[in-house]
């Protein structure tokens, strides 16, 4: 049983970390209609602007405080973030309005790539560490009722801990504000929301500013965790399963999706992997949302969407 709970809670753990990432696909999709294939370079160049200006800005200034270097790397990083939302906005939503979602989609994969190379020529090409103080070791917990405990890793439940405080963040922020009813708005009808006055150019700095957040946090709990390097972009391909899962439009639904998947896979690869060979850890969200995709297309806590014709 103790280890049954530790592969569990392992699962959990690790399903928050995906979660993370898939709230930025959600927050893109809930306020913009488009699939942010950008994401998971969003969390890349975010993570590198972190690792480097902790490196840099010692350096500039003349101090050797982790603690103030970490708060003006975040900082720098997060108002680098915001530019970057101000010149997507400027640059490439401006201009294809009320345009196809093929569209929209496209040109989200073309600044995929352009953020991927961009990040390698500001901010170099190495491993990078990130290291905001988050505990390493692991605990034993529930030793009382298991022999030998069941381990957990401080850093995980760390994560898990901020994943939970931005889910009721971001959820307060889209239903209980006016901010977010407008984000929704626009959603829904970009030319309908234009005629009764929401500016949507400003809208869409604001969602896209929001995402570089949630990118940066999870590029810094990734970074602690892997190190900053250029396969971290591909880790948006674990969430995207989650997305699918969860709901395109459901910010709680991609926290349960992740949690769903993370176990799931964990499970699976522990107890089914001697049996049918390793690596399902791979491959089990995909197929796990390819059935689900077959009773419930539009995922678990999404809006389902009929149009009358």
């Amino acid at each position: 049983m103790g280890f049954f709970l530790e592969a569990l809670i392992g699962g959990l753990m690790a399903g928050m970390l995906y979660s993370l990432i898939a709230l930025g696909f959600v927050l893109i999709f809930k306020a913009s209609g488009v699939f942010n294939f950008a994401q998971g370079a969003m969390v890349l160049f975010a993570a590198l602007a972190m690792a480097r200006f902790s490196e840099w800005f010692p350096a500039l200034l003349g101090f050797d405080s982790k603690v103030l270097a970490n708060v003006l790397a975040f900082v720098g990083a997060m108002a680098l973030m915001v530019v970057v939302a101000w010149v997507i906005e400027r640059l490439v939503l401006s201009k294809l309005v009320n345009q196809e979602g093929i569209t929209l989609l496209m040109a989200t994969l073309g600044m995929a790539y352009f953020m991927d190379g961009f990040g390698q020529t500001i901010f170099g090409s190495d491993i990078y560490k990130i290291d905001v103080g988050l505990p390493k070791d692991p605990i034993f917990m529930l030793e009382a009722m298991f022999e030998g405990g069941v381990l957990v890793n401080k850093e995980d439940l760390y994560a898990a801990a901020i994943a939970a405080t931005l889910v009721v963040g971001l959820t307060i922020f889209f239903q209980y504000t006016a901010t977010g009813r407008a984000l929704r708005a626009v959603a829904d009808d970009h030319q309908a929301a234009q005629s009764i006055g929401i500016p949507l150019g400003r809208i869409w700095v604001i969602v896209w500013s929001v995402a570089g957040f949630v990118a940066l946090v999870t590029g810094i709990i990734w970074g602690s965790k892997l190190g900053v390097q250029f396969s971290l972009s591909l880790i948006a391909l674990k969430a995207l399963p989650v997305v699918i899962l969860g709901g395109l439009t459901s910010v709680p639904g991609a926290i349960v999706g992740g949690l769903i998947i993370g176990v799931g896979e964990k499970l699976a690869e522990i107890y089914l992997g001697s049996q049918i060979g390793g690596g399902i850890e791979i491959w089990f969200g995909y197929v796990l949302v390819l059935f689900v995709l077959l009773v419930r297309p539009q995922g678990l806590f999404g809006e389902k969407i009929i149009d009358r014709v």
